[in-house]
């Protein structure tokens, strides 16, 4: 257990930076704003969206970007990607506040503690409860702090830490891809496709339950294999050196679930309740989204009892835990600055349109779907991700005659699945590395897993194609 994280530090030394790869990629726009010819689509507005006019792709003049304006284009996309910033941070202070209440992690230890001696239902219950989660409020690196439990749990029953790292982890990835309300991911993307935040949720929502079922079916089998034989556990002799655990520990290492987390659980669920029908009947947006998780998690705060100084203690923890994700959108942002700037950018969806476009219409979306598992691995921040492809991808929707709800599918699931097995993938590692798994063993148990989820999403991007899903 204890070599776990000092062989993650080897294997992520070839690994680069998140932020030195965006960097790389503003270097190479940069630099290609002297070799691809510029032009530009004629947009319109139409229905209040601005739209590309197929057909009307012209080369310009060229207008190479500059080494000072290669920097300058870092506080520009800050600036033009602002309201989304501030939006992650915001809500990420919120969602700190609700952590430091206790509410989660009581309410998760409750649960654990009612299904003792209850083994068939830990897994499916446990990966549900973090499913919901992930698809809300965006868990994902929130939910490292319960692998600990998980495992303690898993093995007391009978099965192994991969299991007790799967039913937490993967249950959070399962709704963290079905993200029928994930703010830092959905809602971005849904935000920059200028759609309504949280539209298509009902097909959202009927793709995460085939993500939810493949994953408890997953997970279940191998821990019945498991349990019925110990040596097919793909870490056996990590776990013959593990110690046992009791339940009755692993439930009690969070404090006893009290009224005032069950209040911190009644504002979150009505919060979201508000939200969801702000945005539909209500056309809210990301500054009302945000205003309304400011009050949740303030009123949270005062009931959780963490006082004014603590409440906002809280909240600025929670936005330091953001901030990776959050800088990182002016920094994505920057490479569109430059894109634009050097007039290439209709350039590239023009011939995008051209490859993707030669594939059969219900494979377009298919095509969006690979660019987008690909650029995951060297950009694993969903937000990050969605303010670097979601423009190109937008437009490229629009010329292909896709509805742009499809689009921020195919952005969706090629952000989140791979998640589970990239070592780009700073939630992943986190498990491994608190488990005390090695990644190469990971990666046998899991792989096909990814591979059914990476299916599910194909067909249902197919069927979200054939549906016209808007």
């Amino acid at each position: 257990m204890a070599n776990g994280p000092s062989t993650f530090e080897n294997k992520k030394r070839w690994i680069p930076h998140t932020y030195a790869i965006l960097v790389g990629i503003m270097v190479i726009a940069a630099a290609l704003s002297y070799i691809i010819p510029a032009g530009e689509f004629e947009r319109v507005e139409q229905d209040g969206r601005t739209v590309v006019v197929p057909g009307t792709y012209q080369e310009i003049e060229q207008q190479p970007v500059g080494f000072f304006e290669l920097f300058k284009a870092i506080p520009q996309g800050m600036t033009e990607a602002s309201n989304i910033v501030f939006y992650i941070f915001l809500v990420g202070g919120a969602f700190g506040v609700i952590r430091e209440t206790g509410a989660i992690e009581a309410g998760i230890g409750r649960v654990v503690h009612k299904l003792e001696n209850r083994e068939k239902l830990l897994i499916p219950v446990t990966m549900f409860i973090f499913s919901v989660l992930g698809a809300t409020i965006g868990m994902s690196e929130e939910s490292i702090i319960f692998v600990p439990i998980g495992i303690a749990v898993a093995r007391a029953l009978g099965f192994d830490a991969i299991t007790g790292t799967a039913m937490v982890s993967m249950g959070a990835a399962a709704g963290f891809a079905g993200g029928m309300m994930n703010p830092f991911t959905v809602g971005i993307a849904q935000s920059i496709a200028e759609i309504p935040i949280f539209s298509g949720i009902l097909f959202r929502a009927s793709a995460y339950l085939f993500f939810l079922g493949f994953g408890i079916w997953f997970v279940m089998r191998y821990a019945s294999k498991v349990k019925a034989d110990p040596t097919k556990s793909v870490i056996y002799d990590l776990e013959q050196k593990a110690k046992k655990e009791s339940v009755r520990n692993a439930a009690g290492e969070f404090e006893a679930f009290n009224w005032r987390h069950g209040i911190v659980f009644l504002f979150l669920a009505a919060g979201l309740s508000i939200n969801v029908y702000g945005v539909f009947e209500w056309d809210w947006f990301l500054t009302e989204l945000t205003a309304s998780f400011l009050i949740i998690g303030l009123a949270s705060g005062l009931v959780g009892k963490l006082g004014i100084n603590g409440t906002f203690e809280a909240f600025v923890d929670g936005m330091k835990v953001i901030a990776f994700g959050a800088i990182i959108v002016g920094f994505a942002r920057a490479i569109l600055v430059i894109m634009e700037q050097g007039s290439i950018i209709d350039t590239v969806i023009n011939a995008m349109a051209g490859l993707i476009g030669s594939l059969p219409a219900a494979l377009n979306a298919a095509g969006m779907y690979v660019v987008q598992v690909i650029t995951n691995f060297f950009i694993p921040s969903g937000s990050g991700q969605a303010a670097t492809t979601m423009p190109i991808m937008t437009p490229l929707a629009d010329l292909l005659g896709m509805e742009r709800q499809v689009a921020v599918l195919a952005y969706q699931y090629g952000d989140a699945i791979t998640n589970s097995i990239i070592p780009t993938s700073a939630s992943l590692m986190g498990y491994l590395a608190v488990a005390g798994i090695p990644y190469e063993r990971w990666v046998k148990f899991v792989w096909k897993l990814v591979l059914g989820w990476l299916l599910i999403a194909l067909v249902a991007l197919v069927v979200a194609v054939q549906l016209g899903v808007s």
